[in-house]
């Protein structure tokens, strides 16, 4: 942890806003002390720090008179229009107070699930960096819709950790850690290291830390934390209030030790962040070849093809009983692929042309589930 240098941070909602639903300005003061801190090297060597950054949609509950988080898309979109913009306004002020100048990212699982929008992203993160500035990610509430949703900003930290190549992911909630069971119970104790999920077995994780204002909770956590370490990034969870400890390396909260290395990034991307808009149906053979082989998806190895879906869209292939085994980037519309299934691609070029000389999906944009 002490040392990591490019450190990738999110705060959750209820960590930044009050009770009611708004922007809590010492709170966010006090966050941004720890970062300035940490960025400027104080007690240490400098961090590079990327901040993800809940609470558009809370805060713009209160100037918007809404006395909850709404569950309509259209509403919640409508809060994080407000919100979003007092949000970046409220950083951008106190992190003036140090000199650090922040540049707002906000993404939707669309922008780094394909591939020319995935190097985009990277290089504007890559950019800011290297010219000093602190980025401020956030799920682009105000135009995603269900479908392109990341679905929680713990999700979405673990994937911009792989995306800049950061050395370390913390966590900041309300909650000090993972516990072994409800941390309001008497009884439960802090788990203080996860090696691997099988630390996990037995553990009653539950929705415990969830507050009226986000959408996350232990559940969220722990499955970015998986993310995470299983592409070779360790973690730490702990509550806002121990962020200083968390940066300085001090033991604070949960450490989660990297279980895998470092993927290919843009798979990573497609098996967390992407959602399916269609399935293609393999026989025994195509099965194997993908999940065993690591091959390419051919016309001979598919059944059927489900969904409406367009070229460059994520679908998932499943195995002859309907459980999807990989996922992967189609090169083909969905009312194209029918006459192509169940046949070579050398027939399919001479009787259609040579743009039918190739993968369903090519092996490069294809991840195994």
């Amino acid at each position: 942890m002490a040392r990591a240098r490019r450190v990738v941070v999110k705060i959750g909602s209820s960590s930044l806003t009050t009770a009611a639903g708004g922007l809590d300005a010492d709170r966010v003061d006090a966050l941004v002390d720890v970062l300035a801190k940490a960025k400027e090297g104080g007690g240490g060597a400098a961090r590079e720090i990327v901040l993800v950054s809940s609470g558009a949609i809370a805060t713009g509950l209160a100037p918007l008179g809404l006395p909850r988080r709404p569950r309509d898309l259209a509403r919640q979109q409508a809060a994080a229009s407000v919100g979003q913009g007092l949000l970046v306004a409220r950083y951008t002020a106190s992190f003036a107070r140090y000199g650090i100048r922040v540049g707002q990212v906000l993404l939707t699982s669309d922008d780094v699930s394909r591939r020319a929008h995935y190097r985009n992203a990277y290089r504007t993160l890559e950019q800011l960096i290297s010219m000093g500035a602190l980025p401020i990610v956030n799920e682009n509430d105000t135009v995603a819709t269900d479908e392109i949703r990341f679905g929680d900003n713990d999700r979405l930290a673990a994937l911009v950790a792989h995306l800049v190549h950061a050395d370390l992911l913390v966590l900041l909630s309300d909650v000090d850690g993972l516990y072994d069971g409800d941390p309001r119970s008497p009884g439960s104790s802090l788990i203080e290291e996860i090696t691997g999920p099988a630390d996990l077995e037995g553990v009653s994780i539950g929705s415990a830390g969830r507050s009226g204002v986000g959408t996350g909770g232990m559940v969220t956590k722990v499955d970015a934390a998986r993310i995470a370490t299983g592409a070779g990034v360790p973690v730490v969870l702990t509550s806002a209030i121990h962020a200083a400890d968390a940066l300085a390396g001090r033991v604070t909260g949960t450490y989660f030790h990297r279980t895998g290395k470092r993927s290919a990034d843009r798979l990573l991307w497609l098996a967390h962040a992407s959602t399916p808009r269609g399935g293609l149906r393999l026989d025994a053979g195509a099965v194997r070849a993908v999940t065993e082989r690591g091959g390419s998806l051919l016309p001979a190895g598919v059944t059927a093809v489900e969904g409406d879906f367009v070229a460059g869209d994520p679908v998932d292939l499943l195995d002859e009983s309907g459980h999807p085994v990989a996922r992967g980037l189609v090169n083909f519309d969905a009312r194209e692929l029918p006459r192509l299934l169940g046949r070579s691609t050398h027939d399919l070029a001479a009787e259609l042309g040579p743009a039918y000389e190739r993968e369903i999906i090519h092996r490069d944009a294809l991840v195994v589930l």
